[in-house]
């Protein structure tokens, strides 16, 4: 069994070092994305790039945005079960704050250096613990593709539910907090939960991995 795993927004393969998993995971890089290409489209690019869906035993798993685009390829694909981590499922399930942003337009128009906040600001956004591990993440940041990431985030259309999905929300997120009565909430769990929540958050996932996946 393969778990195609999408990382945050500028992040990479960096914040799944620290889960330990029974099984592999197969990191999916951003691409480039086109001009004014929606998440859907995007979304339908990696699925080819990496070849999702042409084995029938797989799972998807995204962190942040990128669960937004697990979304989009679960909907798109077949796999056995999508795992959402400091992520949203659906559109409704976006706070009202972003959801007005989106409606502003007013990312078209800002400077992508906006999207590179001060450190401090950033970790206490993300309650990252691991604190230089974050540093080096937003060092790396691609900013052209942070700023049609968030513009995406906010303008996300999907209302649609998802299969055999395993959502997990931290408690103390600032970000995305978490919503829905299917969402398993990690007490005192921030935004960068996946690397500093990383033990708790693997146990729940082989845990509820076993409801999808039949032993040998």
């Amino acid at each position: 069994m393969k778990i195609f795993a999408i990382s945050g927004l500028g992040a990479d393969e960096r914040v799944f070092e620290y889960l330990t998993l029974r099984y592999e995971l197969i990191s999916v890089k951003w691409i480039k994305p086109n001009n004014n290409e929606t998440i859907e489209e995007y979304s339908k690019r990696l699925v080819q790039k990496y070849e999702i869906g042409s084995h029938s035993d797989f799972g998807l798993l995204g962190v942040s945005f990128g669960g937004l685009v697990a979304t989009e390829i679960a909907k798109i694909t077949q796999p056995k079960f999508t795992i959402l981590i400091s992520s949203i499922e659906t559109r409704n399930e976006l706070n009202g704050f972003l959801r007005l942003v989106g409606k502003t337009k007013l990312l078209k128009i800002i400077p992508k250096q906006w999207l590179n906040p001060p450190k401090a600001f950033a970790h206490f956004m993300f309650g990252a613990k691991n604190k230089s591990l974050l540093n080096e993440i937003l060092d790396d940041t691609d900013l052209e593709f942070a700023k049609w990431a968030v513009n995406e985030l906010v303008n996300w259309k999907n209302e649609c539910s998802i299969k055999n999905i395993i959502k997990i929300g931290g408690s103390n997120d600032k970000l995305l907090s978490p919503k829905g009565r299917n969402t398993i909430i990690i007490d005192k769990g921030e935004h960068f939960m996946i690397v500093d929540k990383a033990q708790e958050i693997s146990n729940i996932i082989n845990e509820n991995l076993r409801k999808y996946i039949q032993p040998n």
